[in-house]
């Protein structure tokens, strides 16, 4: 019997249609080609396109004046940069057309009122950066004289307005102020040459002739609510001197202040700006006569309040729960003089960096796009502004006080972002990835200016560059190195070895080098150090490489045997019960030996922990693997013993836990700090429990252990307080989350339960029955339990790190301070005698500067348990002229906003 088919069928199905074997590309209306057309304006030439966009926007029907809007919009708010092109295009379809309909509503007038409808649409939703950049395409069109003078002031009233209302965050004020402040410096930044055909010479002094007196209002609001921010800005500042409360201005520069600073000049000098970085496209067309098309009138606005989120759930003392983040002032550290970047002071350094600034913030979702673009980003500002790149044209002379070095500026800003206190607006890796993609577009240019960028910063950490932005630093060397072959110029900073070995710079080398280890390998990283730098007494790089360390594999130790036994149980994948049994033996036989003066509890647990992260060292699988298995085997070591109060287990054994682990990576201690977090993860010790085995036991765990100075903190120990606080707080959120869905819920279900009920009795002279609410939802009541009890566990962890840096801080009313240099490093004569600091004074300055960080980055948290925290470590200080006192009084209450 045959199969094939006859008549040659089977040939047949090879010779598929073409149009079949073709992928069907979207459909594109022609809305949503003019649409993007719009979008795209300025990808070759914008001066050109314009005429050609505005035909094809003429020439579209039917008329579709939303979908134009949007793309306006979107133009404006997602390409900030293109806004002065924006503005000419609408200035274009305001004039008549020659095909139009005699005194129709000219095309860019309708375009502009839909405009408004979706600048309401963000003011509505609060959105403040869509918000601020509307402002600024309001002020290119009131300069065209699109829109009236007066309206575009009422809308920048209606923002200082928010700096007024009682109560107001920073959050709220600086961004309202931003919108106010930004939209008189565009409106007079954008220069219209004599020779025009606006009837003006420049912009500015169209508002400052309106009306002196609002712009005066404006700039008045925003100085007066400035100035109550004075204490915030020194709390958070880059650079600064722990003795004083004055912020230096050298090497930072605050959001606020640079906005008033330029404000406060252009206004002295009636807005008559002479330098300028903004292109003016629209000055080159002819007026537009008021009398038949007059300004537009922007509608009256109202900001909308603050959402305030009013959670009426409350822990043990009914204190409030608040978890939202508190906003600080945004102080930018400043690299370069104002020869190589523009100086932010400098109206049109202050328009430069918020240009960059808004391309960095906008494009966060795609870091090569936001690469190109920054490195684009002279297309758009005036010729002279940067110095042209090599072997370009040059069609202009430089300009006095321009001619800037474009990549310094744009590493310079995202620096300045990246480094920002307590913490960025982006997670961290997104500026060091940007970095990255600039360095690999332009490696010629880029590199150079992140070579003189980590100089700089280098150079500040000996002059008050803060802790936590020095850390920040270390990381981003680390990961920038790591993506460039671990190429640097080592033997530049060789000389800085003879420093003291807790100087911030040597420090510094060693963190950097600890963190290119963990992105390498040890031996990789030692070679391509100078020899001085390899020696063990240059304490900057570790003899061996970071690995495991089992206490009581050598058969020469104590308990040789006993660990060897209790390893060879985890190896056979013994029952917890029966590795419990064992253990109990093995206790009673160590008390019964001739070793009664050793802490046999604590030998055990030692024994039993570190076997277990042996069996668990060689991956992170095999480590959760082995905690899994044997989590009643931790929970049991966690709970022998002396009970402590609350039944939270054994202190001492809990700690006897933390420090096993701890000796066992004591040669890695980014381990230290994983194992700490899958023992809080499991709760087999509580976050209070590793801040208070930090406080006492950080300091000695690592290679350079012998460095450490008396109760100091350095950023391992900061990394274990930070990890266990983050830990308490994410759980108190969570079960607010959970508590939160289930109440609504159970209010959904009993509305839902009363509306049938109410349906099935209609009588009209029914007794009302009162509503049960004695069945409670199990589900609700056990998550008020958990509630209730993280929160307590969330206090407790707040409290001990805060009575911790107090211990390490200042004395008591009776005893002698642990660290007897804290009181001295805050000193003016201190500091200016630090060079001849030792290894106690900067271990001393390093924890202060830790204390500052936990006071400002979890200012939410410690306001809310204020008065319990400051009953507990603070009142025994009442009465203390002792400086480290009240430096330490005085930061908690920046912090919690007892001190304005």
């Amino acid at each position: 019997m045959s199969y094939e088919r006859r008549g040659g069928g089977g040939r047949r199905r090879h010779h598929r249609d073409d149009y079949d074997d073709r992928r069907r590309e979207p459909y594109e209306s022609p809305d949503d080609k003019l649409k993007n057309a719009i979008i795209k304006l300025g990808e070759v030439d914008p001066v050109e396109e314009l005429p050609r966009l505005e035909k094809q926007i003429r020439e579209h029907v039917p008329r579709n004046i939303p979908i134009i809007s949007e793309a306006f919009r979107i133009g404006v708010t997602e390409e900030p940069y293109k806004t002065p092109y924006y503005a000419a295009l609408l200035r274009l379809l305001h004039d008549p057309s020659d095909v139009g309909i005699p005194d129709e509503t000219p095309i860019g007038r309708l375009i502009l009122e839909d405009f408004w409808k979706g600048f309401q649409g963000y003011l509505d939703k609060v959105a403040w950066r869509e918000t601020r950049l509307c402002i600024h395409f309001f002020a290119h069109l009131t300069v065209a004289k699109l829109i009236s003078p007066e309206s575009l002031f009422s809308l920048l009233q209606s923002f200082t307005a928010v700096l007024d209302e009682f109560g107001v965050s920073h959050g709220r004020a600086k961004r309202a102020a931003l919108c106010a402040g930004e939209g008189l410096v565009v409106v007079c930044l954008v220069l219209i040459p004599s020779g025009g055909y606006l009837n003006f010479s420049k912009a500015g002094p169209i508002l400052k002739q309106y009306s002196p007196s609002n712009t005066t209002d404006i700039i008045e609001a925003i100085r007066t609510y400035n100035e109550l921010t004075v204490t915030q800005k020194w709390l958070v500042a880059p650079v600064t001197k722990i003795y004083s409360g004055v912020v230096p201005e050298e090497n930072a520069v605050e959001l606020l202040d640079i906005l008033l600073i330029i404000l406060q000049t252009l206004d002295r000098g009636d807005f008559e700006e002479t330098a300028n970085c903004l292109p003016r496209p629209y000055s080159v067309y002819p007026e537009i006569d008021a009398t038949v098309l007059p300004p537009y009138n922007l509608p009256l606005v109202l900001v909308p309040p603050e959402i305030i989120e009013l959670d009426a759930l409350s822990g043990d003392s009914g204190e409030e729960a608040q978890v939202k983040k508190e906003e600080w002032p945004e102080f930018f550290i400043r690299l370069f003089g104002s020869e190589i970047s523009p100086d932010f002071r400098n109206p049109v350094g202050y328009i430069v960096r918020t240009a960059l600034l808004d391309i960095t913030d906008i494009f966060e979702v795609n870091r090569k796009e936001c690469a190109r673009l920054l490195l684009e980003y002279p297309k758009w500002n005036l010729p002279g502004t940067f110095k042209p790149k090599p072997g370009a044209t040059v069609t202009a002379d430089p300009v006095p006080g321009k001619d800037w070095q474009l990549e310094s500026t744009i590493i310079e800003t995202i620096l300045g972002a990246y480094l920002i206190l307590p913490e960025s607006s982006t997670k961290s890796i997104y500026y060091i990835g940007l970095i990255t993609e600039l360095c690999k577009l332009s490696p010629s240019t880029v590199g150079p200016a992140v070579g003189k960028s980590i100089r700089k910063l280098y150079i500040s950490l000996s002059e008050g560059l803060d802790v936590e932005v020095a850390r920040r630093f270390a990381e981003w060397f680390a990961v920038h190195m790591s993506n460039f072959g671990f190429q640097w110029v080592w033997k530049e900073w060789v000389p800085d070895l003879s420093l003291t070995v807790q100087h911030p710079r040597r420090a510094f080398m060693r963190r950097a080098i600890e963190f290119e280890i963990r992105l390498s390998y040890h031996d990789r990283i030692m070679k391509t150090l100078p020899e001085s730098m390899q020696t063990p007494e240059a304490y900057t790089i570790a003899e061996q490489a970071p690995g495991p360390d089992f206490e009581y594999d050598d058969p020469g130790k104590p308990h040789h045997d006993a660990a060897q036994a209790v390893l060879n149980l985890f190896r056979g994948r013994a029952k917890a019960e029966d590795v419990i049994s064992h253990l109990d033996t093995l206790k009673s036989t160590l008390e019964s030996s001739d070793e009664g003066h050793v802490n046999v509890d604590a030998v055990v647990r030692s024994i039993a922990v570190q076997s277990l992260l042996h069996i668990g060292s060689r991956s992170f699988s095999h480590l959760l693997n082995a905690i899994e298995r044997y989590l009643p085997l931790l929970r049991n070591l966690a709970s022998s013993g002396v009970s402590s109060v609350g039944g939270g287990g054994n202190l001492e054994a809990k700690a006897d836990i933390l420090s096993a682990a701890a000796a066992f990576w004591r040669h890695n201690r980014q381990m230290v700090g994983i194992v700490f977090d899958k023992l809080m993860q499991y709760q087999i010790v509580d976050p209070t429990d590793v801040v208070s085995w930090t406080f006492l036991n950080g300091a000695v765990i690592g290679q350079f252990s012998e460095l450490a100075g008396p109760m100091n903190l350095s950023t391992f120990e900061w990394d274990l307080l930070k990890g266990a606080l983050d830990k308490a707080n994410g759980r108190v959120m969570i079960a607010r989350r959970k508590v939160t869905a289930l109440r609504k819920e159970d209010d959904d279900t009993r509305a839902r339960v009363k509306a049938s009920t109410d349906a099935d009795t209609m009588e009209v002279d029914a007794e009302e029955k009162p509503e049960d609410t004695t069945s409670d939802n199990p589900a609700l009541v056990t998550a008020l339990k958990a509630f209730s009890s993280l929160t307590r566990e969330q206090k407790a962890a707040l409290s001990r790190t805060l009575d911790g840096f107090v211990s390490c801080l200042a004395p008591s009313l009776t005893d002698l301070s642990p660290n007897p240099h804290a009181r001295t490093v805050i000193s003016e004569e201190a500091w200016e005698n630090r060079a001849n600091w030792g290894r106690d004074e900067w271990s001393a300055w390093e924890t202060w500067g830790w204390y500052r960080q936990f006071c400002r980055a979890y200012s939410p948290y410690l306001r809310t348990y204020s008065n319990t925290l400051y009953a507990i470590s603070f009142t025994k200080f009442d009465g203390s002229k002792d400086p480290a006192a009240e430096l330490l009084k005085r930061i908690w209450n920046i912090a919690t906003g007892q001190d304005a």
